[in-house]
C-alpha cells in the first residue's frame, strides 16, 4: 500500500484477496484476515490452489476488476512456518490417508521423488543439470535483499547434500521460511491514477488449468504439468513469441520442477529441459534468465505464500528494482504457479502469466 501511495481506508468497497492456510497450520478463514486486519471490502476473495495460490489470486483478482464489480483489489499471503511448536490441523487428502502414508510415502518430498525418478528414466535427465538449478538460484537469492540463504553453492556441495527422499536430495528441495508477500491488481484507469508509467506492470496473457490429463487415461504421464495447456492459452492471449520473453520466474518447489516446466512452457521439447538447462546461461545476466531473486529453493518458502513469488519477482523486474540482479532492459516475463500434488499424476493446478512492462 506505501508504494501505491494509498491507505487502508482507500480499499473500504475495494476488493481483498487472500491466500488459504496450509499444512501444518490450523485453518483461519479469509473473513478473520480481514477483521484483523481491519479492512471492509465490498468482495473477498480466497484462494486453496496450493502452489498455484498466488496466481489464482491473481486470475480472480483480474475478473472482479475487469467485471466492473471493484477498482482495486489488494492480494496477500503470508504464513510462519517456523514457528511451529505443536501439530495444527494436518490436511490429508483421502487417498494419501488410505493409499500412501500406510506405506511410507511423507508427503511432498516422498511424491516427488517418484516424479525425478521417472524424469530421469524416461528423459535422461541428469543431477548435474538439477544442480545447476540449484547453484544459480543461490547466487540470485544472495543478490536479493529478501533472500534467506546467503552462502554460495558449488556443484561439488550440491552432490554431497543428504539424500531427504532417494533421488530428491537437500539443495534439490525448497527451505521453509516466515514470511509474507501482498500486491495490488487494479483497472487500468485506477493504476493510471495511482502510479506512474514505470511502475505500472500489465497482465497481458493468463490462463489455468486443472487437473491435466487426468480422466483421460488410467494412468497419465506424471512428467508433464498443467503448464503444457495452461502456457499454449496465454500466450495465445498475449500475442507474444517464446523468444520475446526475457525471464522466467517458474514455480520452484524442487529443481526438478523448473526443468519440467521450461519444457511444458514450450520453450524446449518434453524431456530436454536438462540439456536445455546445461546449453543456457540461466543467469539473471545470460540468455535465459530463471528465478531472479532466488525462488523459493533459496530465498525460501512461506508456505503456500510462496507462490505469489513469481509474481512480485516478475513486477520487480518489470519495474526495474531487481538491483545487483536485474535484468537487462526486461520488458516481459512469464510466471507460473503448480500445486497440490495428485495421486498417481503429478499437479492438480497450474497456472501460466504473461505480464509486460
Amino acid at each position: 500500500m506505501n508504494d501505491a501511495g494509498l491507505r487502508k481506508k482507500d480499499f473500504d468497497g475495494q476488493g481483498a484477496a487472500v491466500l488459504g492456510t496450509a499444512y501444518p497450520h490450523a485453518e483461519i478463514w479469509s473473513a478473520e484476515v480481514i477483521q484483523d486486519l481491519g479492512f471492509n471490502p465490498e468482495l473477498l476473495i480466497r484462494s486453496d490452489h496450493g502452489g498455484m495460490g498466488g496466481g489464482a489470486l491473481l486470475f480472480q483478482a483480474g475478473l472482479a476488476v475487469t467485471s466492473g464489480v471493484v477498482d482495486m483489489v489488494l492480494c496477500v499471503g503470508a504464513d510462519t512456518p517456523m514457528n511451529i511448536t505443536t501439530p495444527g490441523a494436518v490436511r490429508t487428502w483421502r487417498y494419501e490417508a488410505e493409499f500412501q502414508k500406510p506405506f511410507g510415502m511423507m508427503g511432498p518430498n516422498s511424491q516427488f521423488a517418484f516424479i525425478l525418478r521417472r524424469h530421469i528414466h524416461q528423459y535422461g535427465t541428469k543431477f548435474e543439470q538439477l544442480g545447476k538449478v540449484a547453484i544459480v538460484q543461490r547466487d540470485h537469492a544472495i543478490r536479493n535483499p529478501q533472500g534467506y540463504l546467503k552462502q554460495p553453492l558449488t556443484m561439488e556441495q550440491y552432490l554431497s547434500s543428504r539424500m531427504i527422499a532417494d533421488p530428491i536430495r537437500m539443495f534439490d528441495a525448497c527451505i521453509p521460511v516466515n514470511g509474507g508477500l501482498a500486491f495490488i491488481v487494479a483497472s487500468t484507469e485506477k493504476a493510471r491514477q495511482l502510479s506512474n508509467k514505470e511502475k505500472r506492470v500489465k497482465i497481458l496473457g493468463i490462463a489455468e488449468s486443472d487437473n491435466f490429463l487426468v480422466g483421460t487415461r488410467q494412468r497419465p504421464d506424471m512428467t508433464f504439468t498443467g503448464i503444457f495447456d495452461s502456457s499454449k492459452k496465454a500466450f495465445e492471449m498475449s500475442g507474444t513469441k517464446h523468444e520475446e520473453i526475457d525471464f522466467v520466474q517458474m514455480y520452484d518447489d524442487y529443481t526438478i520442477a523448473v526443468i519440467m516446466q521450461i519444457e511444458d512452457s514450450g520453450f524446449c521439447e518434453k524431456g530436454s529441459g536438462g540439456k536445455f538447462i546445461e546449453e543456457h546461461d540461466i543467469s539473471f545476466k545470460g540468455d535465459f534468465p530463471v528465478n531472479t531473486g532466488g525462488g523459493q529453493l533459496s530465498s525460501g518458502q512461506p508456505s503456500m505464500a510462496g507462490g505469489m513469488i513469481p509474481l512480485v519477482e516478475s513486477v520487480r523486474q518489470l519495474r526495474g528494482e531487481g538491483g545487483e540482479r536485474q535484468v537487462q532492459d526486461a520488458a516481459l516475463g512469464l510466471a507460473t504457479g503448480i500445486g497440490a500434488i495428485g495421486y498417481g499424476t503429478s499437479l492438480a493446478n497450474s497456472m501460466t502469466i504473461i505480464l509486460g512492462r
